[in-house]
């Protein structure tokens, strides 16, 4: 085939596929569209049904007062609880060991079931799946917040600095570059030794002022380079104010970025947290926190390892599930991305070019 043709047939095939694609999307609005790319992502879609089902499972296990209202959970169980501690049929002389069993009776297991204390009992004899779960609930509740502070901050100085660039960009950009210099487990240590003891909200808040620098950087990024595009251009000529421009057409239009940082952002801030209450600086007990647990009991590791299967499996499946879900989230919202073509269309494209290399 000569080159000429070969380059003829593709440029052909690419738009029939681009015809196709654009089909797929005629009459749907632009939050269906979002959707509709959203649940072809199916790691994505497998996550968000996991970290779904995670926070309608720990936040509805464990008695909740919030204000005037008292939301009783279904677990009997409370962390201030204290059962007898179990003993004698634990392996190798140890006490408070998990009483589930997910082997059945025909192979020799004690059936599946859960008993008294799935994950087992700590020193004391308190249940073990109710610690999991408050700490889950604090663990969880320190990711969101400081997603949503850090998310905000960063959004907004890497905006401001991008789309005004000059001294307003040199300013921002060098206080950026100081908080970044300074090691993040550093900055959450001196913040976890002074701030831990005002509650877990307030630990959030702070730690949130110092997580946004990467985000920044990104958005800033962004908006340099969308600032000189037409439609900017077209909506300075139409007499869009500043502020329009900002929020109305290039926002939009960076909100893929913004939204896998944030995520990224909101699973690194669990693992920091559980960095730092594993250190001593983060959550301070009676409060707990799926890291505190792991650092209370890591002198059992060898005797009783089940104290730090149920926290860490749980973190990695929250931390995991949330990059996913913004990997998912980017190819949805992005505008630009490069439409993924069917199964059918490049069986078709395939068999059309290699008809096309046989004939010559």
């Amino acid at each position: 085939m000569k080159f000429g043709r070969k380059k003829d047939l593709e440029t052909t095939i690419e738009s029939g596929e681009n015809a196709i694609a654009n089909k797929e999307v005629e009459g749907l609005s632009q939050g269906q569209i979002v959707l509709k790319r959203f649940l072809r992502h199916r790691a994505a879609v497998i996550s968000l049904s996991a970290i779904t089902g995670i926070l309608l499972f720990v936040f509805s296990s464990l008695d909740m007062k919030i204000g005037p209202f008292h939301y009783r959970g279904w677990w009997k169980f409370g962390v201030d609880d204290l059962p007898e501690l179990r003993y004698g049929d634990c392996p190798n002389g140890t006490v408070g060991c998990p009483t589930i069993s997910l082997r059945p009776k025909f192979l020799g297991g004690a059936g599946i079931q859960l008993g008294q204390h799935p994950f087992g009992q700590d020193d004391i004899g308190r249940d073990y799946f109710a610690l999991v779960m408050q700490g889950a609930q604090r663990s969880i509740l320190v990711m969101v917040v400081i997603g949503i502070v850090a998310g905000f901050i960063g959004t907004v100085v890497g905006a401001v600095s991008g789309f005004y660039r000059g001294w307003i960009d040199a300013i921002l950009m060098r206080f950026t570059d100081f908080i970044i210099t300074i090691p993040v487990i550093i900055i959450g240590s001196v913040i976890g030794f002074h701030f831990g003891n005002l509650g877990i909200l307030f630990l959030a808040l702070y730690l949130g002022l110092f997580t946004w620098t990467g985000l920044s950087r990104l958005v800033r990024g962004e908006f340099l380079t969308l600032r000189e595009r037409e439609f900017v251009d077209a909506a300075r000529v139409a007499g869009a104010s500043n502020r329009r421009i900002i929020f109305k057409h290039i926002l939009p239009n960076a909100v893929g970025v913004i939204i896998v940082s944030i995520t990224l952002t909101m699973s690194g801030a669990i693992l920091l947290e559980t960095a730092l209450s594993y250190l001593g600086f983060g959550v301070v007990a009676p409060d707990v926190s799926l890291g505190l647990l792991i650092s209370q009991y890591q002198d059992s590791f060898t005797t009783r390892p089940w104290l730090f299967w149920y926290p860490g499996i749980l973190i990695i499946i929250i931390a995991l599930s949330v990059n996913f879900i913004g990997d998912g989230l980017r190819d949805a919202f992005d505008p630009r991305q490069r439409r993924q073509m069917t199964k059918k269309v490049r069986q078709q494209s395939t068999t059309l070019l290699n008809r096309e290399a046989k004939s010559e």
